[in-house]
């Protein structure tokens, strides 16, 4: 069974309690340490910063980006590709995601399909749409090895 969420900002501090009541040394259950991705994720978006942003993706070669644009592999034109897209804070606006649905692929691997949405001031004007994503669980440490947005 899917777990569904909408994601706003505010819901970082209950987010941390929550992982924060699991014992010392223990992993969290895959939906909560993918969670907590996203939430580390918003953040670092939210107070411009893209290489921060970066850290949830797989720093491989192999990382896939599918975008308006067409496709783009490995981590480092993945991370150019941000910040050519987005130059500045105006440009990158306040990120929320909505709709969360984190699916278990098994014990390594899951996929998360979701919405996202940029608030950014006018002239801008607000920006978002929707994304699958797929985690992997690589070297401990669950990251996004290929992200779809539209």
């Amino acid at each position: 069974m899917p777990f569904v969420c909408s994601w706003k900002p505010a819901a970082l501090p209950v987010l941390g309690a929550l992982l924060a009541a699991a014992p010392a040394g223990a992993q969290p259950a895959p939906r909560a340490a993918i969670a907590q991705v996203l939430a580390t994720q918003t953040a670092a978006w939210n107070r411009g910063d893209i290489p921060g942003f970066m850290q949830g993706y797989w720093q491989s070669d192999s990382l896939v980006f599918i975008g308006q644009k067409g496709l783009t592999y490995g981590w480092q034109p993945t991370l150019a590709h941000y910040r050519k897209s987005y130059p500045n804070a105006a440009a990158m606006g306040q990120l929320g995601f909505s709709g969360l649905r984190i699916t278990p692929l098994g014990p390594d691997a899951a996929e998360v399909v979701g919405g996202w949405h940029l608030a950014r001031p006018a002239p801008l004007g607000d920006v978002g749409g929707h994304f699958l994503l797929v985690f992997r669980r690589i070297q401990g440490r669950w990251v996004i090895v290929a992200d779809h947005t539209s």
